[in-house]
């Protein structure tokens, strides 16, 4: 991935408008997987022309099944694994934890063990069925918000592109 350029656009800009418009378009004119829209800490959308066309505000955004977060968009095209983009965020999770709440330490922990077994090849299919689990069990029992952000990527990869490996 290279360095992104940073932009400040206006409320109901499109992400068609974002990418293509203001950042350049997709190195090589790749297609786009995949969005975040509030940086590592969002759910994944699976991306087509209603996605593209839709204006980045909060309302319609969450129609899609995501939220804008502090201005941070990451734009995946079709050569990112999904369970790639899960690990490394899991990894910047664990990293960026306190450790003062068990559900956050613990759960981040075995999704790290958990997404390095699945990324790496060396998993089984019930493992992905265990992250999900994981991340599921930790929504809304965490003392702050990196908890429940950590539980965001995780949750959508596996639902929204269920086989996050295409080595599988």
């Amino acid at each position: 991935m290279c360095a992104s350029p940073h932009y400040e656009l206006p409320f109901g800009t499109t992400f068609r408008q974002l990418i293509y418009e203001h950042g350049g378009g997709i190195l090589d004119g790749r297609p786009v997987k995949a969005i975040m829209p509030a940086g590592a800490s969002s759910s994944l959308i699976a991306v087509d022309d209603k996605v593209l066309d839709t204006p980045m505000d909060y309302a319609t955004v969450r129609t899609l099944g995501a939220d804008l977060g502090s201005a941070s968009v990451i734009v995946l095209d079709d050569t990112v694994d999904i369970d790639w983009v899960i690990n490394k965020t899991i990894h910047f999770f664990k990293h960026e934890s306190c450790g003062k709440c068990t559900t956050c330490r613990e759960g981040n922990y075995w999704m790290k063990n958990l997404t390095e077994r699945i990324h790496s090849s060396t998993g089984a299919q019930n493992d992905v069925d265990l992250l999900l689990n994981v991340a599921k069990q930790m929504q809304g029992k965490c003392l702050c918000a990196l908890g429940e952000f950590s539980t965001m990527a995780v949750v959508t990869g596996i639902e929204r592109f269920r086989r996050i490996s295409k080595k599988r």
